[in-house]
């Protein structure tokens, strides 16, 4: 856990990237081998594909910076190698609110302030 704060923080505050600028940029997870030799690290990106495409390179470029400041904040027998995996499941559960959200508002529109039909032989029966 305290590796993926650290990344994290590494990426929001000292990479200075151009591509991972304007972008929300979260690390979701971080799973260290039990040698110490290897980090994946599960990123997700807010934006289309193409600026996933993009924060991707840029944190692959931007590697030995992010694994050297890594070592210099966790205290780690080895810094680990650093393996970036793009992950979708914030942006699917984005998705998923709003089809959810959009058939939840077609059943029940007098929650949307919208007004129910009124049954017009209610209002016959009434003159």
């Amino acid at each position: 856990m305290e590796v993926q704060r650290e990344l994290s923080e590494i990426i929001r505050t000292q990479v200075k990237d151009p591509r991972l600028k304007g972008v929300m940029v979260t690390v979701v997870g971080a799973e260290v081998s039990p040698d110490l030799k290897y980090c994946k690290a599960y990123i997700s990106v807010l934006g289309s594909p193409e600026s996933r495409r993009e924060v991707m390179e840029g944190l692959k470029s931007a590697m030995g910076f992010i694994r050297r400041e890594l070592a210099m904040r966790v205290n780690l027998r080895n810094t680990p190698e650093l393996i970036f995996v793009p992950d979708t499941s914030i942006e699917y559960g984005v998705n998923m609110t709003r089809l959810i959200d959009d058939v939840t508002k077609d059943l029940h529109p007098e929650e949307n302030g919208e007004e129910e039909p009124e049954d017009e032989a209610t209002d016959a029966g009434e003159e």
